[in-house]
């Protein structure tokens, strides 16, 4: 399993530069490190901003799950999606609004055929709203199938 995080992990996260805006780091509640956020009032209606998540090493014809906690909070935050690389341009996993504002777990399949996944994105679209906030966070990379809830 590989460590994503952002307070301490091991894997090379880059900014898109040619999105429209950039995630930036943002304090933990119980203070212990920090995650990836999108302010609300951070551009405009169905602005982009891309994170992502530059993999290597991944073995072909193999799988991994991609596990990681997000939180859409506000009213009409906007949408939080997931790509992958090296597949087709519809997002793998999509989540627009969140019923309270918690965290919650992500999971995504990857199989690796003969080409292997290279990258990850997490794109976030800026919505109408003005408060609150898009958030990922505990990205993890564990080989083998994601476990059931």
């Amino acid at each position: 399993s590989v460590d994503c995080s952002f307070s301490r992990g091991v894997c090379d996260w880059e900014q898109d530069a040619d999105d429209d805006f950039d995630w930036n780091p943002a304090d933990r509640d119980r203070g212990d490190g920090y995650y990836m956020a999108v302010p609300a009032f951070v551009g405009h209606k169905k602005d982009m901003g891309r994170l992502k998540l530059l993999l290597t090493d991944l073995k072909p014809k193999s799988s991994y799950c991609l596990i990681f906690s997000y939180r859409l909070a506000g009213e009409r935050v906007g949408k939080l999606r997931v790509f992958l690389a090296n597949k087709k341009p519809a997002p793998v996993w999509e989540q627009s609004k969140g019923k309270d504002e918690k965290w919650r777990t992500g999971k995504i399949q990857i199989f690796q055929g003969a080409e292997t996944t290279n990258s990850v994105t997490f794109e976030s679209e800026r919505g109408k709203g003005k408060t609150g906030e898009i958030g990922v966070d505990n990205v993890t990379l564990i080989s083998g199938l994601c476990p059931e809830d």
